[in-house]
């Protein structure tokens, strides 16, 4: 299995708990459910400074990634040292996938 990583702005992916989450080296990513093996990991290997996740996956979940098809759920736990701070356990990447999507009302037909 080929593995395409993929950089996504930390604060993108965290949200409002951009500001709280601290830099791990690396996180595992799960798809859907948390199984015994992940899907692949994300790490900060792009720099302390760089601001960025880079997700390590496959390459078909990547592109889906990339193209909005996943929302983002995590598991945490706040850190010892600050109660502030939190520590992510793992990302898990929740599919849209079967959600139904909200069409336009198409144009009816008039027959006066």
């Amino acid at each position: 299995m080929s593995y395409s990583p993929l950089a996504i702005k930390r604060s993108y992916v965290l949200g409002n708990l951009y500001n709280r989450c601290e830099i791990s080296e690396s996180t595992p990513v799960y798809i859907d459910t948390v199984t015994d093996e992940p899907a692949g990991f994300v790490d900060n290997s792009l720099g302390k400074y760089a601001d960025a996740f880079l997700f390590h996956l496959p390459e078909d979940v990547c592109k889906k990634l990339s193209t909005g098809h996943f929302k983002y759920a995590f598991d945490y736990e706040k850190t010892e040292e600050d109660n502030n701070k939190i520590k992510l356990n793992y990302i898990l990447l929740v599919s849209n996938a079967g959600k139904e999507i909200k069409r336009r009302i198409p144009f009816l037909d008039s027959k006066e």
